[in-house]
């Protein structure tokens, strides 16, 4: 007898917005999202915590000015995580946007593109 689970897969794609990389694993969820949740959990959990080290190495690569810094870092770990994510899943990661961001079509893609 399938799960409840196993069953709901044949009726819907099941995505997974989590911060908990485990349960992805042992879920095998279609899809992912990365979003601040995540990504606080990501680097507060040690086998992620280099991500968090390269992203901010990377930030302080780019720019001198310590807001922009926290952004980009920000930003770079969210694909980072990403990436990580899309090892754990079969199809697709989304990255989840600011807000501030949502009514401004171009922004987001210029965002997308930084």
């Amino acid at each position: 007898m399938s799960s409840q689970l196993e069953q709901l897969k044949t009726m819907t794609t099941v995505v997974a917005d989590t911060g908990d990389f485990e349960a992805i694993d042992q879920y095998k969820p279609q899809d992912a999202t990365t979003n601040p949740s995540l990504l606080l959990n990501a680097i507060n959990i040690e086998k992620y915590r280099p991500l968090a080290v390269e992203a901010v190495a990377w930030a302080k690569q780019q720019t001198n000015d310590k807001a922009q810094v926290i952004s980009k870092a920000a930003d770079k770990l969210s694909v980072l995580i990403g990436a990580n994510l899309m090892a754990q899943v079969p199809g697709l990661v989304s990255t989840e946007v600011d807000a501030r961001l949502s009514f401004d079509t171009q922004a987001t893609i210029d965002k997308a593109l930084e």
